[in-house]
């Protein structure tokens, strides 16, 4: 019983991952600069593959058909969801503070501009 309901959680964390690569999908293509597109990807890489591996954390520990081999695969994939969500946000930060260092693309409207103060522009 409780096996089951695990089963259809994961699943559900399944969908709600691909629901959100489709959001991040149409933000890519209908957001208007870099910074709008970056933002769009980031949040569909999170949201996309880290949900979608949480989900499959819980339906490998969920299934004992796997033996043994339920707890590597629910480890590692939970292992790889914690990188992910580390490591995708520190990515996004160093493309959109390099673009904005070499003057490809600029936001605007500009606001304050921390970054261009420091470099005396």
């Amino acid at each position: 019983m409780i096996d089951e309901i695990a089963r259809y959680v994961g699943l559900a964390l399944l969908v709600a991952g691909s629901v959100i690569n489709l959001i991040g999908a149409v933000g890519l293509s209908r957001f208007k600069n870099f910074y709008l597109r970056l933002h769009a990807a980031t949040v569909s890489t999170i949201g996309g593959t880290f949900y979608p591996l949480l989900g499959l954390v819980i339906v490998s520990l969920a299934t004992p058909e796997l033996g043994e081999l339920r707890f590597f695969m629910g480890g590692s994939l939970l292992v790889a969801a914690f990188i992910l969500l580390l490591l995708a946000p520190a990515g996004s930060h160093a493309l959109a503070r390099a673009t904005h260092r070499a003057k490809i693309s600029r936001p605007e409207p500009v606001i304050v501009d921390y970054l261009a103060e420091d470099r005396g522009d």
